[in-house]
């Protein structure tokens, strides 16, 4: 018997950010519609690792053909999040958290080393992406925003903004595609008000240490802020596999 849960209803859409995230994409195809869908739903642990599905499954729900849904499964089965069963459907992956953290390992040295560039004064950077920033993080506590969704989105673009402003476009890009692979365990560092308040706080931290070109200060505070969302996330995503589990008598990844 099948393990999908029904999707609940989706809640009101961030407001903007300072660059585009997933959730602005335009899609192309159906296909890419039917993989958005389905990588939300792993995200928001309505698929749960160890779940079980046929396409004819997703394409009733999603009320669409079969071909899109076999289409977006293959290309979730590339990335690690679906493997195909032979002649019983699909299954979800368990999160691979070494891969993630070998992601983030890279996402370290690359922001790092964009911060160090941004305080050398006689480098060329683009100052009005900083000034960009600091308009969002650098505001009295009054005014700081306590949506999750735009907090989740404000912080993604700031740290791609830092690795933009340093100027150099392939590590920008690199940066981009790493962002986009982890993003589907990063935003749940934003569900609870203590760490929104202390990503303004690191944030305004390491704003501040980039204007004064304080670079190894800047790097310093940036690795902590980094490793200590990589914790909270690993025991997030754990704990809401578990309760997502436990709700749907879904059955262990093997």
């Amino acid at each position: 018997m099948s393990t999908v849960r029904p999707r609940p209803e989706p809640s009101a859409p961030a407001a903007a950010a300072v660059a585009p995230t997933v959730d602005a994409t335009v899609f192309r195809t159906r296909a890419d519609e039917v993989y958005a869908q389905l990588k939300r739903d792993v995200a928001e642990f309505i698929l749960v690792p160890g779940d079980r599905f046929t396409e004819n499954e997703i394409s009733d729900r999603l009320g669409v053909s079969r071909t899109p849904v076999r289409q977006a499964l293959f290309r979730l089965q590339q990335e690690g999040f679906v493997e195909v069963l032979f002649r019983s459907g699909w299954r979800v992956l368990p999160f691979d958290f070494e891969q993630f953290e070998q992601l983030y390992d890279l996402r370290m040295v690359l922001e790092t080393t964009a911060v160090h560039r941004l305080c050398e004064t006689d480098r060329h950077i683009d100052r009005g992406l900083l000034d960009t920033l600091a308009d969002i993080w650098l505001v009295p506590a009054a005014q700081r925003s306590s949506d999750m969704a735009q907090v989740a989105q404000w912080d993604e673009a700031f740290h791609c903004a830092l690795v933009a402003a340093a100027g150099n476009a392939e590590m920008a890009r690199v940066h981009g595609d790493v962002t986009d692979r982890i993003r589907i365990i990063r935003r749940l560092d934003f569900t609870k008000q203590p760490r929104i308040d202390a990503t303004y706080d690191e944030h305004a931290k390491i704003l501040k240490a980039i204007r004064a070109n304080r670079g190894d200060q800047a790097a310093m505070l940036l690795r902590a802020h980094i490793e200590t969302s990589q914790a909270e996330v690993r025991k997030i995503t754990l704990h809401q596999v578990h309760l997502a589990r436990h709700a749907g008598k879904a059955p262990a990844p093997r």
